[in-house]
């Protein structure tokens, strides 16, 4: 008999725990004294085999040539008996009535999912591989600003290829988030320092976003009174493309010309602002900065795309003028992975800090006075500020942000430099040869690409290297441009001249020692960082100590669940991560040949087909790199649809509960918004729907609903709103963050909806990564395919696609072999299970807690979905306290807080998700009930309101450890409320942060706090 070596109440090898210590408790004990095996928890009695699962005859049936790896049992968290049990405590028979008493009748669908059964975690690995050797790594010098880099193998194993890093949450409970918050800031640092600006965000989606958001704020801080945006047409061609889609929504003018050439004084006072690129797409380095001066002198702003390793021996924006830098840092140790996840960066002059997009990392300092990091001037973002926000917040690459920041942390600032100096003269000796063998280089001065003028057509040159397995850019029908990286050797370079030449037996004299092609002038002088933490971890040795003290100071899934309503912190699976990091995934640039990608063209159409049929659908597309640019996406094609039939429709309805990112979604879409209502028990106010729906009927594009509600619970009249939408002209978006409580069950489809975006980030187990990536993909019914999202480069999309809104054709491409893997694991049966299992795991929660506390909303029979709101708002007046305190006193629990004050204030919303085990649900609630009854002392009057072990959460152990100690409470009931803490405990890193201090004292770079406060 196997057991089930993956849970959590014992961690043992699985081939410790054998059939004969099964049948007694006391062997089992005396083998974890023996063995000194950690528990997880404290368990006081384990005579009880329910609590050391393992899988029996009756819980599946094996026969000789069954395979033992299936994997929906290892992604279900909870055994068969622990189901039954949850579902005797809260008086259900089985899980079909469960789901009678949770979801309306009328929208469960009549036939299972076509998905076919669950391969086992070695059958796919053995079919993805299969796939993977379909993709072909040849060499690729394409550029057009993704290139071929070196990961450092210590950070890919531990940062990139560990969950430690890549399963934790946004940073919004910083006093848990130290470690990845201090990354970040290094991350913010080395682009304020490397592009000579003033402040920088934690990243963006990738460059065409990035640029996008740029030209917005030229917008904005020109009062929205300046149409005109300018693009020299030497920036990519995605660029150029996704800005042009973003600027359609605000009747922004996009022109694309020469800027060195270009009379910009026929723009009068219309001009906003204007982007160049520095380095240019063909390769040419510029001097911008009598250009600014005149930008500037009509009222312009300058926005430069550049590329941070050029920076190291370039004139940095900041020094010539540029009021905003952006670029793709992708080239700092990220693989290109067809085209993402990348991210990008975002600086700017200190005067737009308050309008950057983006999350921004800042110091401030915690509740005894240490410094401290935590996200700052979150006040305009999209959840407090909704359509009036200057940023949607779910656009950040934090993972990958971390990796190009340790990159810059291990190589430092002498060795970024050489990196670049290598670079540059493997270029320089290429255009010596070049123009040796006879071939006009039209870029004069350059960093690392070369344009090379072919006479009589590149066809031929272009086929050659071809065949060489080298892949070159074809800029036109006698232009080719060539990229170099990181990663060429000599032998690389003496291979593509060969190509030029047309001789194998040629052999190119490389020389050493090649002048720069870069003018004086626009040579850096300027130092960069300087900050001890780019100086001190060089060593393999020290790197690799530097990356686990800053783990150490975060909580991620290796601890505990995260219980985030509406976010999903589901397993991310060993098996699902594996593929990503092989290069035949990870070295494939996004603009390769289309012969050359078999393998993720098959793997793309099978996750299109699979999320089709999961949503009911009949097109997907998996352009947007974020859950907020597929609402984004959404609501671009619905746009597209309306003015396809000639009608002007611009009012989008939403739901006071909605999702902070529908309202700021819909603005950037150029919709005007309308709210809709809700009742006292959280159902949509269908009556002042239908009215605002007839109001604007000649206006109504768009009515946006999530489904189950954001309150929780599957509504029973969301088809009816759905017909509401329809009679009156306007198309339904269903938002869906809340998709995990449908899969197998419903579908939007059938609901009635006819876009959709999916979160893969949460429902299907794409990792969260501390704030990135993310992935948005949408699903639309026939009538809007043809609008889906095209690309410039490769064709994707609809053919009246609505363009780019993503650099790369599949957005974040890399990571989806996740969500791919996740849907051919669990197969049919195997995700309604888990659908199934996440609204147990909820009621059964929700049972346990409402005899402690208020649950908000739940439905006619008394069900929620798969996540529920608990209300907190009493113990304002009872007791002084208020959600945060509960979500900070968590934190000594060892649990991330659940959503907080959201979207109800002051409240919580709890989602515990398939994944975890009926143990960890347990141990949660206990949790729960323990801060019940210290809100209780507090009631009485045991504990003084104000300085409580909740006003006082979380606490450090440097706190505990003071010699005086002058609480009304003891240490032990500050750090160790519950038993099972003193065998596992997770300690925050400081004590609770002063957000005002931060906002007040903005501080967004490495320099100490006080360098900059007396």
């Amino acid at each position: 008999m196997l057991p089930r070596a993956f849970n959590r109440k014992l961690i043992a090898p699985s081939n410790i725990i054998s059939k004969n210590f099964l049948t007694s408790a006391t062997k089992i004990n005396q083998l974890i004294s023996k063995k000194n095996i950690l528990t997880r928890i404290q368990a006081p009695n384990l005579s009880n085999l329910n609590q050391i699962r393992c899988f029996s005859s009756s819980s599946r049936n094996y026969d000789a040539f069954s395979p033992l790896d299936t994997f929906p049992r290892r992604h279900n968290g909870s055994s068969s008996s622990e189901i039954k049990e949850m579902l005797d405590s809260i008086g259900i028979k089985d899980m079909d009535e469960l789901i009678s008493k949770t979801i309306s009748t009328n929208i469960l669908l009549k036939k299972p999912l076509a998905l076919g059964e669950g391969l086992a975690e070695s059958e796919l690995l053995k079919r993805i591989k299969s796939i993977a050797s379909k993709n072909k790594i040849y060499k690729s010098y394409i550029g057009m600003g993704y290139t071929n880099t070196i990961v450092p193998p210590v950070i890919l194993r531990n940062i990139l290829e560990s969950p430690a890093w890549y399963t934790q949450y946004t940073p919004y409970q910083p006093e848990i988030s130290q470690g990845r918050l201090e990354s970040l800031l290094n991350f913010q640092t080395m682009v304020t320092e490397l592009t000579g600006l003033s402040i920088s965000n934690a990243s963006l989606l990738d460059e065409g976003t990035a640029a996008s958001e740029a030209m917005y704020i030229t917008f904005v801080v020109g009062k929205r009174e300046r149409f005109t945006f300018f693009i020299d047409e030497k920036c990519h061609p995605q660029t150029i493309e996704c800005i042009k889609t973003r600027a359609e929504c605000f009747d922004i003018n996009i022109v694309v010309g020469d800027a060195l050439k270009f009379d910009f004084e026929t723009c009068g006072k219309d001009l906003c602002g204007v982007l160049v690129q520095y380095p240019a797409t063909d390769g040419s380095i510029l001097d911008y900065s009598s250009f600014t001066d005149k930008i500037h002198s009509l009222g312009g702003k300058v926005v430069c795309a550049t590329d941070l390793l050029a920076l190291t021996i370039l004139v940095p924006p900041g020094e010539w003028g540029a009021d905003i830098a952006i670029g793709n840092s992708q080239r700092f140790g990220v693989p290109l992975g067809f085209g993402g996840p990348h991210a990008a960066f975002f600086a700017c002059k200190d005067e737009f800090k308050r309008k950057i997009p983006g999350r921004l990392i800042g110091v401030s300092r915690d509740s005894f006075g240490n410094k401290a990091y935590r996200l700052s001037l979150q006040t305009r973002e999209q959840h407090i500020r909704r359509e009036k926000a200057t940023s949607n917040i779910c656009t950040a690459q934090a993972l990958l942000a971390n990796m190009a920041a340790m990159y810059c942390v291990y190589h430092g600032p002498e060795g970024i430099k050489a990196i670049a100096n290598r670079v540059h003269n493997l270029t320089k000796a290429l255009e010596a040869e070049i123009k040796k063998i006879g071939y006009k280089v039209k870029t004069e001065h350059f960093f690392d690409t070369l344009n090379i003028q072919i006479e009589g057509g590149c066809e031929q040159i272009y086929k050659r290297a071809l065949n060489e397995r080298i892949n070159l850019r074809k800029v036109d029908n006698n232009s080719i441009g060539i990229t170099l990286d990181e990663t060429v050797t000599k032998e690389d370079l003496e291979n593509l001249i060969r190509v030029f030449a047309n001789d194998s037996s040629y052999k190119p004299n490389l020389s050493e020692d090649c002048n720069s092609s870069i003018p004086d002038k626009l040579i850096r002088t300027t130092p960069f960082l300087q900050h001890p933490v780019f100086n001190s971890y060089h060593s393999e040795t020290e790197m690799l100590r530097y990356i686990y003290n800053l783990q150490s100071k975060d909580l991620s899934l290796v601890h505990s669940m995260i219980p985030l309503g509406s976010c999903t912190m589901k397993l991310n699976a060993t098996t699902e991560m594996i593929p990503i990091t092989w290069p035949e995934f990870a070295n494939v640039h996004p603009f390769a040949p289309v012969d050359q990608v078999g393998g993720y063209k098959l793997l793309l159409k099978e996750l299109e087909h699979d999320l089709a049929e999961i949503t009911g659908f009949d097109g997907v597309s998996l352009q947007p790199n974020s859950g907020a640019q597929g609402e984004y996406a959404g609501l671009r094609v619905i746009n597209a649809y309306h003015k396809s039939r000639g009608d002007k429709r611009d009012i989008c309805l939403i739901p006071v509960s909605a999702h902070g990112t529908n309202p700021a979604s819909a603005a950037m879409a150029g919709m005007s918004i309308v709210h809709i209502k809700c009742e006292k028990n959280g159902d949509l106010d269908i009556k002042d729907l239908e009215e605002k729906a007839v109001k604007h009927k000649d206006r109504l594009a768009a009515f946006m609903v999530t489904y189950p509600s954001t309150y929780g619970v599957f509504e029973t009249r969301v088809v009816e709103a759905c017909e509401i939408i329809h009679k009156n002209g306007g198309q339904v978006y269903m938002d869906g963050a809340n998709i995990n409580a449908q899969i197998g069950l419903c579908n939007p489809a059938t609901i009635g909806a006819d876009v959709c975006h999916m979160n893969l980030h949460k429902t299907f187990c794409i990792p969260h990564g501390g704030g990135g990536p993310g992935v948005g993909p949408i699903a639309v019914k026939s009538h809007l395919a043809p609008f889906l999202p095209s690309h410039p480069i490769v064709k994707t999309g609809g053919e009246k696609g609505i363009g780019p809104i993503a650099s790369a054709p599949y957005g974040s491409a890399d990571i989806l072999p996740i969500s791919w893997a996740y849907i051919k694991m669990m197969g049919g049966k195997g995700l309604k299970s888990a659908t199934q299992l996440a609204l147990l795991n909820a009621n059964y929660m929700a049972n346990r807690l409402s005899n402690h506390y208020e649950i908000l909303f739940t439905n006619q029979n008394g069900m929620c979905a798969h996540e529920f709101i608990i209300d907190l708002r009493p113990f304002k007046d009872s007791a002084d306290i208020q959600a945060i305190d509960v979500a900070k006193r968590l934190l000594d629990y060892g649990f991330h807080s659940p959503t907080m004050s959201w979207p109800v204030p002051n409240t919580i919303m709890i989602e515990p998700t398939e994944s975890e085990s009926k143990a960890e649900l347990d141990r949660f609630c206990d949790a729960m009930i323990a801060i019940r009854e210290e809100i209780s002392l507090i009631e009485k009057g045991i504990q003084p309101k104000g300085d409580n072990v909740l006003t006082n959460s979380p606490h450090t152990i440097q706190i505990l450890v003071q010699d005086t100690w002058e609480k009304a409470y003891t240490r032990e009931q500050a750090a160790f409320p519950l038993k099972y803490l003193t065998q596992q405990k997770f300690w925050p890193s400081v004590g609770r942060l002063d957000d005002t201090f931060g906002d007040l004292h903005l501080m967004c770079s490495c320099p100490p706090v006080e360098d900059y406060i007396e």
